[in-house]
């Protein structure tokens, strides 16, 4: 297989790192508008990596580059800003097609947190029956959230319950970066759009619904020592995935940002720091998020001063297949000082990257196939989840006392 990683910031470059290290694919190019950063990314990795320059708004230029290097997949590690670019040149050029954030959602205009208005992935699920009509895939959302939680999801359904009735995604960690007073582990971008958006909920019979943001607090207990997290509702892809594919009566995502957090959050906010409408300052236009970004530490370049743990993983409430009550949490569990050693990357966009490398590799070797768009949760789980087992990063599942027991 003949693989194009689109943008090289931290996640892009973890792909390539990762793909490298396990010795996977026939060729994998690495493009980015800063060519020296999808250099960057292929440093050390051997003759079948190159880097290019491009301007993931150009999907002419996407096209002709897929179809120059010959690619088979192309996996978009941009922002979800760039999706709808990718995604149309990679229908445009007839080539599979992966991303770990999906097309961005645009609140209701008069009730934000009460009504969806154009829900996340919207626009790709509107492409659905043209990629299915020409026997196209893309899979979407295979990152680790969404990616692997909707996959655990699946796994809950066919193999743990007779009936569900809440799929809850839960995220948390423990980490921590030496010498900063605030330093994001991701995106800071693509996290102001996630956490400042109005929470989508899915409720059988009523569907999609929205609340607002930082609702619904609840404390989590995480696993492996990160132990109890307070969590609060966040906008995410798993709650317009897995509804799709997952019988449940109940689809959440809540995410353990803590106090500081969200306090930094709302002040962006309050200030007007989180729009993405440029505004005239001097005599240029700049975009207020794009300046925080640009303020803070790049995410990427932090793994070094990163200590502890992040955990990724699909809470699962219902009945399980003896007929009895059950309660379960399947979780991935990612150490920074693990992934800092083998892969040069930090815990947070390594966990997100190893998904799609999996991905692919499933993809190439037949295991998982299909056309449309699709989320993870269409797929088999058990072939994803013996790979990561294989790859020596397993999961793992906790079973919970039930409420109603």
């Amino acid at each position: 297989m003949r693989v194009l990683v689109i943008g090289a910031g931290g996640v892009g470059t973890a792909i390539a790192r990762t793909a490298s290290k396990w010795n996977l694919f026939e060729y994998v190019a690495v493009a980015d508008y800063d060519e020296a950063k999808a250099h960057r990314a292929v440093e050390g990795a051997g003759e079948r990596f190159a880097a290019f320059r491009l301007d993931g708004r150009d999907e002419a230029a996407i096209v002709e580059l897929i179809r120059h290097e010959r690619v088979d997949a192309v996996v978009n590690a941009l922002d979800p800003r760039f999706v709808m670019s990718v995604f149309n040149a990679c229908f445009e050029a007839g080539v599979t097609y992966l991303d770990m954030a999906m097309s961005l959602s645009h609140p209701h205009p008069t009730e934000p947190y009460r009504l969806p208005g154009v829900k996340l992935g919207d626009e790709q699920f509107a492409a659905s029956e043209q990629w299915r009509e020409r026997g196209l895939l893309a899979l979407c959302g295979i990152g680790v959230e969404p990616g692997l939680s909707d996959i655990f999801a699946r796994y809950a359904a066919d193999r743990l319950f007779s009936s569900i009735d809440e799929v809850g995604v839960r995220d948390g960690a423990n980490l921590a970066v030496a010498g900063y007073d605030f330093a994001p582990s991701f995106s800071i971008w693509t996290t102001i759009e996630e956490c400042l958006n109005p929470p989508v909920i899915w409720e059988k019979g009523k569907e999609w619904f929205t609340t607002a943001p930082f609702s619904e607090p609840e404390v989590f207990n995480f696993p492996e020592g990160i132990g109890p997290v307070e969590c609060v509702n966040v906008e995410h892809e798993e709650v317009l995935l897995i509804p799709r594919w997952v019988d449940a009566q109940r689809v959440t995502f809540k995410y353990g940002l803590g106090e500081e957090f969200i306090q930094v959050l709302s002040v962006l906010h309050k200030l007007g720091l989180d729009s993405t409408t440029p505004v005239r300052v001097g005599g240029l236009e700049v975009s207020p998020r794009d300046v925080v970004a640009a303020c803070l530490p790049d995410p990427a370049q932090l793994g070094d001063k990163m200590s502890g743990l992040t955990c990724a993983g699909t809470w699962v409430t219902g009945v399980g297949i003896d007929g009895r009550p059950r309660e379960v949490y399947l979780y991935h569990v990612a150490d920074n000082a693990r992934t800092m050693s083998e892969f040069g990357s930090q815990s947070v966009v390594w966990q997100t990257a190893m998904n799609p490398v999996i991905a692919l590799e499933l993809l190439e070797s037949g295991a998982w196939s299909g056309a449309g768009v699709l989320g993870p949760e269409a797929l088999a789980p058990e072939p994803f989840l013996e790979l990561l087992n294989a790859h020596g990063s397993p999961w793992g599942m906790e079973e919970r006392t039930p409420a109603s027991a």
